[in-house]
């Protein structure tokens, strides 16, 4: 053999440097220091409107109802003037995609923004951590008192800050379940222990889940467990905006006096002082470039700027910006994969907003009983029906119901009238006029609002009668 095998020149760990392990890699409960900056005050500013909209919107009311109320027991869906039926959730379903779509777009506009802002597990988590620095201090703090052994004075600060954990938990447990039945009724009757087995176990259940997934599982969710974090990086393109360290401007990375001259000590503007490091709420170091952890909370951004300011430094050494742009290019905002997604983002809102505007507000559903046919007093072949009638608009209605033409005679209630939301099961009979026409047709009832007849809605059937021999 005369031909040498490859080698390659494998960089060894410089012995006189200390091997530095993020938290994520070194594993345990990530500490996360405390910070202020803009995009910190974007987060407080996000979930503080989603957090009224989700603990104030089920305590308004709406008529002499509440306002949102996904009422189970009824299959009635109320959100304020509207009222949902199970018939309606081709709708739900509309309205899913075109979040999947919003998602998908906002992905490749600006990577995992969604993730840090206005994802509830990453805001709930911020609400937890929070809890932890009133109760046990910042991160040295709450790092030293994990390392003391048992006393009564840590035995105190736990004990606080997991009864905020609970009560945040219970809070989130009864505003979830609040949608589902009456909020007030059911805080009277938790504050009663006269709560019913069902309530009991969803409160419970709730309560619990909230209570592990923001206190104790945290980045382990959205690295581990949430389906996102994995298929996030077939989305970016180079345009992409994600939070990324400036590899060219930052390296080499070193301390340094706030007065000398970094370029004449060969070092960058990163003075390698892990600040984005200890903010970062999954534990990663953001210089080691992007990570399926990341989720573009903008933490280290603003712990980065902080230490910038401090040193005269220009800000935007860890930034939102695009590969492409660090790479010396100019960053193309209309692309087509980003175009496309708004494209069918467009539409789908478009076609839901038609679709709910153009919404029947009757319904009618036929079933036929299961006897085929029977012979009435008249010696006529008649049929049995049974007429499901729902009222979806929010005032009272009458209706007249049909038959369509035929030789046939509609026998029973004629007109009805139901109150707002009122379901009314109707038994009807369809007698055949003329033997001679026996056999099996097709039949088409109707429901038309005397008040509006151009509402009107009809459903199929069938009108079975023997063959004359």
């Amino acid at each position: 053999m005369t031909e040498r095998i490859p080698a390659a020149i494998i960089e060894t760990v410089d012995p006189r440097k200390p091997i530095r392990l993020t938290p994520a890699q070194a594993g345990g409960p990530i500490h996360t220091r405390s910070f202020t900056g803009v995009f910190r005050n974007l987060r407080l500013l996000g979930a503080g409107l989603l957090f009224l909209l989700y603990f104030g919107t089920q305590w308004l009311n709406w008529g002499n109802r509440q306002a949102v109320l996904w009422d189970l027991g009824k299959q009635q869906f109320h959100i304020f003037g509207t009222t949902f039926w199970p018939q309606d959730f081709i709708l739900l379903s509309a309205l899913l995609i075109i979040a999947a779509f919003g998602l998908f777009f906002i992905t490749v506009l600006a990577g995992r923004v969604w993730c840090g802002y206005a994802c509830p597990q990453s805001t709930w988590t911020w609400v937890f951590m929070w809890a932890e620095k009133v109760t046990e201090g910042d991160r040295g703090q709450r790092i030293k008192l994990d390392a003391a052994p048992w006393s009564p004075a840590k035995l105190l600060r736990r004990g606080a800050k997991h009864a905020i954990w609970l009560a945040v938990s219970l809070a989130t447990a009864i505003a979830f379940v609040g949608y589902f039945t009456p909020v007030r009724e059911l805080v009277i009757e938790l504050f009663t222990l006269q709560l019913n087995p069902t309530a009991s176990f969803w409160l419970f259940f709730f309560t619990t889940a909230t209570y592990l997934n923001a206190g104790w599982l945290r980045e382990k969710v959205c690295v581990h467990m949430c389906p996102y974090s994995r298929f996030q990086s077939v989305m970016f393109d180079a345009d992409t905006l994600t939070v990324s360290y400036d590899a060219n401007r930052g390296e080499q990375r070193g301390a340094r006096r706030k007065d000398s001259d970094p370029r004449a000590q060969g070092l960058g503007d990163c003075i390698d002082c892990t600040l984005c490091v200890q903010v970062c709420p999954t534990g990663i170091d953001i210089r080691d470039g992007l990570q399926l952890d990341c989720i573009s909370c903008g933490a280290c951004i603003d712990a980065c700027d902080s230490v910038m300011d401090k040193m005269g430094y220009a800000r935007g050494l860890v930034r939102y910006t695009s590969e492409r742009v660090l790479e010396g290019g100019k960053s193309q905002l209309l692309r087509p994969r980003l175009v496309g997604y708004a494209a069918a983002l467009l539409f789908m809102v478009g076609a839901f907003v038609w679709a709910l505007d153009a919404r029947p507000m009757l319904s009618l559903d036929v079933t036929k009983d299961r006897t085929l046919y029977r012979e009435n007093v008249q010696g006529q072949i008649e049929n049995m029906y049974s007429l499901k009638v729902i009222n979806k608009t929010q005032q009272r209605r009458d209706y007249l119901i049909s038959l369509g033409e035929g030789p046939f005679e509609l026998q029973g209630t004629l007109e009805i009238t139901l109150a707002p939301g009122e379901i009314s099961n109707l038994p009807v009979s369809v007698a055949l006029l003329d033997e001679q026409d026996a056999g099996n047709h097709e039949l088409r009832f109707a429901v038309t609002d005397l008040s509006d007849p151009a509402s009107q809605v009809s459903a199929r059937s069938t009108f079975i009668s023997p063959r004359v021999r």
